[in-house]
């Protein structure tokens, strides 16, 4: 193929409709699904492409001129970026439910921060409290949706009521920040938004039915309004964690699946969060850390019963009980 004119060349002359279903070659295919699926493909290293003139605009600089709000900012994912974030300089508004938390939290970091006490599952108080942030910072320039609660048990067990309260916080809580903090973004045509999600909204596992179902909410809302966001100057980065070492899961660690639990797999939320400090700045499409929540999520894309033999051999039978 000819990189400049987008022809094919050959011995012989080939009919348009002929052309046209050869532009994409079997190992073309193969590796274009794969990097839709994931980015795993052999030679790749799952860096950002390039950015063109538009994409440079979504980029942003992470310094002492920066004003960033975070949700569930007082522990856990949310704390390491606030710490992070507060750390290379930026103004940081800390919202979270817990005044006496994002309070204390505001005093410990260096610089001056603002405390935004707010639930994400009530519309109107994230409205106030973005609406209090940008007025206190005088703008706004980061929004991090990372908010987020898990409730794990057999759905027949833990119900629909388990289920509104986490769409409430998981899902809604990030439509509700980033509804409230985008027209800011966007009226100075520059800025970038985070959605944390979870590899449970790449592939979700018994027990968290409910609980995967609000990540994948996040991710396709995420991964549509990149696409949308193109050429407004404001961009947006999806982070799927895995078994990160947070207190998330402290209260359900009865009802956990024993090898969900974490441990000694579990990583750091500090390395999470310098990871998606980077991505900002690259303008990257996704973070997924630690990096087997990629290949997982490649492989249930080709194939779902592989990717139920593959958590089997990582995890257990009761990771994927069933063998269809």
């Amino acid at each position: 193929m000819d990189g400049g004119s987008g022809q094919l060349h050959g011995p012989r002359q080939v009919g348009a409709r002929h052309r046209q279903a050869r532009l994409v070659q079997p190992e073309q295919a193969l590796e274009v699904l794969l990097l839709g699926l994931g980015g795993v493909v052999p030679g790749h290293r799952g860096q950002p492409s390039p950015p063109g003139p538009w994409h440079r605009l979504g980029r942003v600089r992470i310094d002492g001129s920066t004003r960033a709000l975070v949700t569930g900012a007082s522990r856990g994912i949310g704390r390491a970026l606030a710490e992070a974030l507060a750390g290379r300089g930026a103004t940081v508004g800390l919202l979270a439910r817990s005044a006496d938390e994002v309070r204390a939290l505001a005093a410990e970091l260096p610089g001056e921060h603002v405390a935004l006490p707010a639930d994400v599952s009530d519309r109107a108080s994230v409205e106030r409290a973005v609406e209090r942030f940008v007025a206190a910072a005088e703008g706004l320039d980061l929004a991090v949706a990372n908010a987020g609660i898990a409730r794990y048990g057999p759905f027949r067990e833990t119900g629909v009521d388990a289920v509104e309260e986490m769409t409430a916080v998981n899902w809604l809580g990030t439509v509700y920040l980033v509804g409230a903090a985008l027209p800011h973004l966007l009226d100075r045509a520059h800025g970038h938004v985070v959605v944390v999600s979870s590899g449970a909204g790449h592939r979700s596992f018994p027990g968290a039915a409910g609980y995967g179902a609000t990540k994948a909410a996040q991710r396709m809302f995420g991964e549509a309004l990149r696409h949308e966001l193109s050429g407004t100057g404001v961009s947006l980065t999806m982070v799927y964690p895995g078994e990160v070492a947070t207190d998330l899961h402290a209260h359900e660690k009865d009802r956990m699946p024993d090898w969900y639990r974490g441990g000694p797999r579990a990583a750091s939320a500090d390395a999470l969060a310098a990871k998606v400090l980077t991505a900002m700045e690259r303008d990257a499409r996704a973070v997924h850390f630690p990096p087997l929540v990629r290949v997982l999520g490649a492989v249930h894309g080709l194939s779902p019963r592989l990717s139920d033999r593959v958590l089997r051999a990582l995890r257990g039978a009761t990771a994927a009980p069933r063998r269809d």
